[in-house]
């Protein structure tokens, strides 16, 4: 790990060297040191990772340079030195954004303790940049592996909603990635900058649910030695998103549904009334309209969460994205596990395409990473495979007998994914006599995709 860099910034030789020393041999932090303001707004390219500056410099003074430090990057932390002693001098720069104030002479074991805790802050908060940037990174649409026709349509609807204060449920089986749909209209909306917070209704004890939606105040009940603030009031300004809301008692409920309503509750055991702007995203893998018809689920609380549904269809109705899911988790995988060259034989991609996958998106992921730690050498077979999935083989899956996938086409060569899907389109065009529409309604897709398919692999209509 490398050493943080520290600039020091004092006209004053004596000074400079005496913190240089503290800095670098003391402290064991990088240094590097300047005479006046100037000089070190010159070098912040660098990219230092905190400044001491002087204020009393010839020329450009400490408080001008810390203001133009501010201006040109104000995640820099700044700490003020000066002789003067002067509390004004002290609360003029914290006004202005110093990270501290420290006069002359300094106290260095203040200094260092100081220097320490902003540090890391710094580096809590840089992380905290990094795993933002990259959640956002991977919600975005095109990092959401799919590219049948019926996953367009869900996308088409996340970009409808995404902006409306509307709730909205996002219903699907298990493992089809309900809570990554939720993320993309968080992370695509005006909200983006706000919370997004996850609550399991399922997960969560009925006893503790309540409580962790709405708070409780200390002494509420046996264990509750503090208040605690709950999820509503965490989520404030932003997305509250409720996963397998279809598992929450019906008690329950009942709060949830005013709530909803009025936008304000009560932690438990107290009296204050919070108000919260939060927009509501649920997820369910259960019928709720049958469990409203079996008194499972408030009806009243069924149409306050569905004005805007989104159904994910499960993966054996997308076969268009299991290829290219493979595709992607093999990649990934095989990254992971520093195994190069790695590819799957015709029978085994057979094999994979007509298992019904009742577990979904989750389902296939496992399966490809078994399969990886199984494959003896390059090649990933059909006996790498679980026996659940040998057991659906059969032959023809696209188009007519001597397609891709038939394990009694004379070719004993192995097909990469790229060939693999290439070879799908040109078929499903040769069968569909160049129909476009038809074809792509064949392998599941939509047209859009398909042209682009078509693009990438050169393909002439």
């Amino acid at each position: 790990m490398s050493k943080s860099l520290i600039f020091i910034v004092d006209d004053e030789e004596t000074i400079r060297r005496l913190l240089q020393h503290w800095v670098t041999t003391r402290w064991g932090y990088e240094a590097r040191t300047f005479t006046t303001g100037e000089d070190c707004l010159e070098a912040l390219q660098e990219d230092p990772d905190l400044i001491l500056m002087d204020i009393m410099m010839p020329g450009m003074g400490g408080i001008d340079a810390f203001k133009e430090i501010k201006k040109r990057d104000p995640g820099i932390p700044v700490i003020m030195l000066s002789a003067q002693g002067d509390l004004k001098v002290a609360v003029e720069s914290l006004k202005l954004g110093a990270s501290d104030y420290f006069g002359k002479p300094i106290d260095f074991p203040k200094l260092e303790a100081a220097i320490r805790t902003i540090l890391q802050l710094r580096e809590v908060s840089r992380e905290v940049v990094q795993l933002k940037e990259r959640l956002e990174r991977d919600v975005h649409f095109e990092n959401i592996i799919a590219s049948s026709g019926e996953m367009q349509e869900v996308f088409r609807l996340v970009t409808k909603v995404k902006n409306s204060p509307i709730p909205v449920l996002v219903m699907g089986e298990s493992g089809t990635g309900k809570e990554l749909i939720s993320r993309a209209i968080h992370f695509h909306s005006e909200r983006k900058n706000a919370p997004f917070v996850v609550v399991n209704c399922a997960s969560i004890p009925y006893e503790l649910l309540e409580s962790e939606l709405f708070g409780h105040e200390k002494g509420a009940f046996t264990g509750a030695y503090q208040r605690r603030v709950g999820r509503f009031e965490q989520a404030n300004g932003g997305t509250l998103f409720l996963d397998e809301i279809g598992e929450m008692d019906l008690s329950l409920q009942a709060k949830l549904l005013r709530v909803l309503q009025t936008k304000q509750f009560e932690r438990v055991g107290g009296n204050e009334t919070i108000t919260s702007d939060v927009r509501m995203v649920s997820a369910t893998n259960r019928d709720l309209r049958e469990d409203v018809r079996n008194k499972r689920f408030r009806e009243d609380l069924f149409f306050r969460i569905a004005p805007f549904p989104i159904l994910i269809p499960p993966l054996r109705q997308r076969k268009a994205d299991i290829l290219v899911l493979v595709e992607h988790f093999l990649r990934v995988f095989a990254s992971e596990q520093s195994r190069k060259g790695l590819h799957f034989t015709r029978e085994a991609l057979k094999y994979l395409y007509e298992y019904p996958w009742p577990g979904n998106v989750r389902e296939l992921e496992n399966v490809i990473q078994r399969a990886i730690v199984m494959a003896e050498d390059t090649e990933i077979t059909e006996k790498d495979l679980p026996i659940s999935l040998q057991s659906y083989a059969a032959e023809g899956i696209i188009g007519p007998a001597g397609s891709v996938f038939d394990v009694n086409s004379s070719s004993q060569s192995i097909q990469p994914m790229e060939a693999v899907k290439e070879a799908a389109l040109r078929n499903a065009l040769a069968v569909t006599g160049g129909n476009i529409f038809e074809a792509a309604s064949r392998l599941n897709i939509g047209r859009a995709t398909f042209y682009r398919m078509m693009k990438r692999y050169k393909i002439k209509p």
